[in-house]
């Protein structure tokens, strides 16, 4: 049996998959959280449920209208975009010049409400979403299995978070919202429509929890408590990486994965609480973040 540093590296390589696919959802909906603090100040505690919508709407569309998985993962999160949208135009709209803390409280109240109804309609247990046909299957890389829809799980979260990086900081459309959350004034003056980028930068923000939803649900079952178990997590990867940071969203969501992956094998009693012993010595040393600014 061949071994890395006295651990076989069939299981090394293989936690560290699971890793990196636990890190690519992190990245995925820890972006959408820095997207929406960082444009909009607002912590939304809502971002698990809509995580859970996400993957819900991609069930119900293939139960009742036979919307296979393709399709669904370019409608599940324009869905849960237009959701977040109306909520934002009915609700966190009215919050804005209010201290944060009303907004958390708003949404977590939506997280409640949206788990307790899906909850009572479909119930506690999981419900399974089948793999698309084209990625069943998997490659034997040598020195370990890597099976073919894990694999389109991490290009895919990656391609959409270097994409949205991009798009917030490299392009005329990324400068106007950062722009917009200092000055908003000054931008509409410019004869930008303040209200509806924010608006859209929301619904752009929890279509990526949306979309994440929808790439979890062939991995996991698809169930109400799905985000829950999954948003505490997200939240210290946000503070780790820095409240609003893109950059920071990203690179700590895949490097937590892979160093909980990695504490499975070496020392698997601290896995699950190794994020949060990271959190708490970034925090010691640099509050604002890795890759966070002092306000």
């Amino acid at each position: 049996m061949v071994t890395l540093f006295g651990i076989p590296t069939q299981a090394l390589f293989g936690q560290l998959l699971l890793g990196l696919i636990n890190g690519s959802f992190y990245a995925l909906l820890s972006l959408g959280l820095a997207v929406i603090f960082g444009m909009l100040n607002v912590i939304n505690f809502a971002h698990g449920a809509l995580y859970m919508v996400g993957a819900f709407a991609a069930w119900l569309l293939m139960q009742h209208f036979g919307i296979g998985y393709w399709p669904a993962l370019l409608l599940a999160p324009l869905l849960v975009g237009l959701f977040g949208v109306v909520l934002e135009k009915t609700m966190l709209s009215r919050l804005y010049k209010l201290d944060h803390l009303y907004g958390l409280l708003l949404t977590f109240g939506v997280a409640l409400i949206l788990e307790g109804a899906f909850r009572h309609w479909y119930g506690a247990s999981g419900q399974p979403y089948p793999i698309p046909d084209a990625l069943r299957g998997g490659q034997n890389l040598g020195f370990m299995f890597l099976p073919n829809y894990r694999g389109w799980v991490i290009v895919a979260s990656l391609i959409t978070c270097l994409g949205t990086w991009y798009a917030i900081e490299r392009t005329r459309l990324g400068a106007y919202l950062r722009a917009a959350t200092e000055n908003p004034t000054l931008v509409q003056a410019f004869g930008i429509n303040v209200p509806v980028m924010v608006t859209l930068t929301y619904g752009f923000g929890v279509a990526l929890a949306g979309l994440a939803g929808v790439l979890a649900a062939p991995i996991y079952q698809v169930n109400p408590l799905m985000g829950s178990n999954l948003i505490v997590v997200v939240f210290a990867v946000v503070v780790i990486g820095g409240m609003g940071s893109i950059l920071g969203a990203i690179v700590t969501g895949l490097g937590l994965g892979l160093l909980e992956g990695l504490a499975k094998v070496v020392y698997p009693e601290a896995s699950n609480i190794v994020v949060f012993v990271v959190m708490a010595i970034v925090l010691l040393i640099k509050p604002a973040g890795l890759f966070g600014r002092e306000r």
